[in-house]
């Protein structure tokens, strides 16, 4: 019987794996269309606090004015992005220029031919071409926005029919009572972590675009937007966001100062905010083991790439909630708390 049920979970998880890779084009987009919708009605909900919202707006223009909100504020960072992309690509000879200024400082301080020992170790990787990679993600991700936009469409309008859906297929099933649990606890989760993160990862992107500005960092606005963005990443997104405006730095001015404090006051920042405040926001509210987070950011990211990273830490939670209302399956759960502690 052992054996049976073994062969059957691995036939389901082969089955699920190949629909994540060849229906990642499929599901990504509407994966991500799912979790905006959870911002959009965290956005409502802070609405809501205000009386006249409360008391004389119907749900679906309550919506209407999240959504409005929320996409406007997405179409003023595109034209702000769109200024600082066109600025860094007109001024990239310049940046070029100083490579070689960089590398005669480094061969005069350690007698180290820095370009060639670079090429070597990255297999001919310019960061000319990783600066391309971003731009095209983050073009990616935008050019998607057309089938996110119909999907969150029909998401509100689900909405309101599909408690009552349930309510019908459920009957008088005793099984009813935990279906509406689990829906409950996966929507105030992922509701409360999307928007903690949402805000905390705001309030660093903002932070860092001061200090950027401050210093003189071209395109400091790109560069605070990809700080925003990497945040959503766990442990890596940090550290990856704190390397690409310090290595830019270095190429823009040609110099090891302005990198320097670049490197050492967004660091500073991510320590601060992901260290100190992040925390007392979050708390324990997640329930995830720290080795969890680390083979989910890997395994997510190998199927779906930077997307993935980024949804990895949700699409966990939602497992961890499904798998602890399942008998069967709260032994996995526990494994994936961060105390072996689920209810």
């Amino acid at each position: 019987m052992n054996l049976s049920k073994g062969a059957n979970l691995s036939i389901i998880l082969f089955f699920v794996g190949v629909v994540l890779i060849y229906g990642r084009e499929f599901l990504i987009p509407f994966v991500l269309s799912v979790f905006i919708w959870f911002i959009i009605r965290e956005i409502k909900k802070v609405l809501r606090r205000s009386k006249y919202f409360r008391l004389y707006l119907p749900n679906w223009l309550e919506n209407l004015i999240a959504s409005l909100f929320f996409f406007g504020a997405i179409v003023f960072f595109v034209q702000v992005l769109t200024s600082n992309i066109e600025s860094l690509s007109s001024n990239f000879p310049a940046y070029q220029a100083n490579i070689s200024k960089i590398a005669d400082k480094v061969n005069v301080l350690f007698n180290i031919d820095i370009v060639k020992q670079l090429n070597e170790l990255s297999g001919g990787l310019r960061f000319t071409d990783i600066l391309g990679s971003v731009f095209n993600i983050v073009s990616s991700l935008l050019g998607n926005i057309f089938i996110i936009l119909i999907y969150i469409l029909f998401l509100f309008l689900e909405e309101f029919g599909f408690q009552n859906k349930l309510v019908a297929m459920m009957g008088h099933s005793n099984e009813k009572g935990r279906v509406f649990s689990i829906l409950h606890r996966v929507d105030v989760s992922i509701g409360r972590y999307l928007a903690l993160k949402t805000l905390v990862s705001l309030l660093t992107g903002i932070l860092s675009f001061a200090v950027l500005k401050f210093i003189g960092v071209d395109g400091a606005a790109f560069w605070a937007f990809l700080i925003f963005i990497m945040n959503f990443i766990p442990t890596i997104g940090s550290l990856i966001a704190t390397i690409f405006p310090t290595i830019f730095a270095l190429l823009q001015f040609g110099e090891f100062a302005p990198a320097i404090w670049v490197l050492v006051i967004v660091s500073g920042i991510q320590f601060l905010v992901g260290n100190l405040i992040e925390p007392k926001l979050m708390g324990d509210s997640m329930n995830l083991s720290s080795l969890v987070v680390i083979l989910a950011l890997s395994l997510w990211g190998a199927l779906w790439g930077i997307t993935g990273m980024v949804l990895s830490v949700p699409i966990t939670v939602v497992m961890l909630i499904v798998f602890s209302e399942i008998p069967s399956t709260r032994p996995l759960a526990m494994l994936l708390s961060e105390k072996g502690q689920i209810d």
